[in-house]
């Protein structure tokens, strides 16, 4: 059996975890049930939320969306699809190499979608110099060939 005690000790926390400023025990569980039915409600509206980018809108586009901007020494590749792209990183990295770009920086989630964003610097030993619109058109190749790669299989 709880203490009197205790049980002051467990209102105060239930208190003080749903931040009720009621003093009396009767205000303090009321205040704990309305902080309740407040949480149940904001996860119905994440669940929602989550069910309705799942599906996606229905006209995604289905190749990514490529964009590369110059920098000083290299460049800045963004890409992104609103879907899973198995494969496809090692396409691009792949094209990296071909263009003598290292790669300096890279973020990559790849789980319930594709985004890459990626710094990549010219090699020393080159003497060419590359522009975006090379780099955009040679990652778009890539993942025209990606895309062909895994409608074959």
């Amino acid at each position: 059996m709880v203490s009197r005690e205790g049980l002051h000790d467990k209102l105060q926390l239930l208190r003080s975890i749903t931040n009720s400023h009621a003093m009396n025990e009767t205000s303090i569980v009321i205040d704990a049930s309305n902080y309740i039915k407040e949480l149940k409600q904001k996860v119905k509206i994440l669940n929602e939320d989550i069910a309705a980018t799942s599906q996606g809108p229905t006209n995604q586009n289905p190749w990514p969306e490529v964009t590369v901007k110059t920098l000083e020494k290299g460049f800045l590749l963004n890409v992104h699809s609103g879907r899973n792209c198995p494969g496809l990183l090692v396409f691009i990295l792949e094209t990296f190499e071909e263009l003598g770009l290292n790669v300096l920086e890279a973020r990559v989630s790849c789980t319930h979608s594709f985004h890459l964003q990626a710094i990549g610097g010219e090699n020393e030993e080159d003497e060419e110099s590359m522009n975006a619109q090379v780099v955009k058109r040679t990652i778009s190749n890539a993942i025209k060939n990606w895309s062909e790669s895994t409608n074959d299989q």
